[in-house]
């Protein structure tokens, strides 16, 4: 009788530490994923360089619509 409760608490601690390396498994596996997906994102977002160039190049382009517009309404004005 105690040979088959030994026998039996042995399996329920092998058992409880298989499920326990599966899950640790399981979560370095979405920590990698995880981890991946954020590099993706990192490498596909403007960089800040990048977009500081575009709306510089966006607001002399403004400053120059402007300036004619000032130029319009001071010959009609």
């Amino acid at each position: 009788m105690i040979e088959a409760g030994v026998a039996a608490g042995i399996a329920l601690f092998t058992a409880i530490v298989s499920v326990h390396n599966r899950l640790y498994t399981k979560i370095g596996e979405v920590d990698k994923r995880v981890d991946q997906i954020e590099l993706r994102v990192a490498e596909h977002y403007v960089q800040k360089q990048e977009l500081s160039v575009a709306l510089q190049k966006m607001e002399d382009h403004m400053i120059r619509i402007e300036n004619k517009l000032d130029q319009i309404v001071l010959r009609n004005g």
